[in-house]
């Protein structure tokens, strides 16, 4: 079956959008789905081991936010940094957009000023900043890319990173991680489910809109990921394979061979998993609810299937499960 954009919105009422995280993070609330018998069962995270595979391998996404996010006069004007040429050249999304003219320079703050030496078509400016990026007087005006649902509190900012994160590169938080916390992770090694990372630094595209109606249609931007040598051994010895996140099978499903084998390497990946897509190595996902229309909700849908994804959706929703990056969780077994 084709399906299009349309077919993957659904109505969610505003205050069930997440504006902070469960407390402590393994209190969240957690959906399991068990696609054999397409039975759901509403529990805890804290309770993830009761349910997943006794030799299941989980991969998780080892990225770190960045503080990506430069914030002047009061929010005023915004720079989201979006990739970094050298220490003082960005390319970046601003606002609002007609101050930011090709040629222009523009007063950020004061002894701070950003010159804009190209517009893209998309939007996208090339900047040139008076000052290096990790210069200490930049430092006051980074801020965390919380999503544009979630209000803006840096006191937050700590609790958007997961437990395991380590390499900076991302400009969203690998949200389905975010529910793990130390001792759960050490109470799931002694059950003998062992943790492997994975990186992938999570970009824009990921959460870009899908603006064609035709999925076909849609260009997926590309994100850096790497799997090293003792992770491609761990997978390549593994009977069972929990995905901790959208972005952790990004990584897997882009790296492993019809044969279920995985070799280490790195690159940019732009795969695009909609329904009547074959996974190769997924057996189950641990994964958030996402939004209305979104690539990771039809990755979600190849996964558990389209009518199944829209019974589940509507039944977190009527439980009154939480949504999107600081929600609920949900596993597909």
């Amino acid at each position: 079956m084709t399906y299009t954009l349309s077919d993957f919105d659904y109505h969610l009422p505003e205050e069930l959008i997440a504006q902070s995280p469960a407390h402590p993070r393994d209190h969240a609330r957690l959906l399991v789905y068990d696609r054999k018998t397409k039975e759901i069962t509403d529990d805890y995270f804290y309770n993830l081991g009761k349910y997943l595979h006794p030799k299941t391998t989980l991969v998780v996404n080892n990225s770190k936010v960045e503080k990506c996010r430069l914030m002047f006069d009061g929010g005023k004007k915004e720079l989201f940094v979006t990739s970094v040429r050298n220490n003082n050249t960005i390319e970046a999304l601003v606002r609002p957009g007609k101050k930011f003219r090709e040629g222009k320079e523009v007063v950020l703050a004061e002894g701070i000023t950003a010159k804009v030496t190209h517009v893209a078509e998309d939007g996208l400016r090339t900047i040139i900043l008076s000052q290096d990026l990790d210069a200490p007087e930049l430092e006051p005006f980074k801020y965390t890319p919380f999503p544009p649902y979630i209000e803006q509190d840096e006191s937050l900012a700590g609790e958007y990173q997961t437990v395991y994160a380590k390499d900076l590169g991302s400009k969203a938080a690998p949200t389905a991680g975010l529910h793990f916390t130390d001792e759960l992770i050490h109470k799931l090694e002694v059950q003998g489910i062992h943790k492997t990372e994975v990186t992938l630094h999570v970009g824009l595209g990921t959460f870009a809109p899908v603006k064609t109606e035709d999925l076909d249609d849609h260009v997926m931007h590309s994100e850096w990921y790497q799997l090293d040598e003792n992770t491609a051994a761990e997978l390549n010895a593994s009977r069972h394979i929990t995905a901790v996140g959208t972005t952790s099978v990004r990584v897997i499903e882009s790296i492993a061979d019809m044969n279920r084998k995985f070799k280490a390497g790195s690159g940019d990946t732009d795969i695009f998993i909609t329904p009547g897509y074959t996974f190769k190595a997924v057996d189950s996902l641990i994964t958030n609810f996402h939004l209305p229309k979104s690539t990771l909700l039809m990755l979600v849908s190849a996964l558990m299937g389209f009518e199944e994804m829209h019974r589940i959706y509507e039944h977190a929703i009527k439980e009154r499960y939480r949504f999107y990056s600081f929600g609920d969780a949900m596993l597909i077994r």
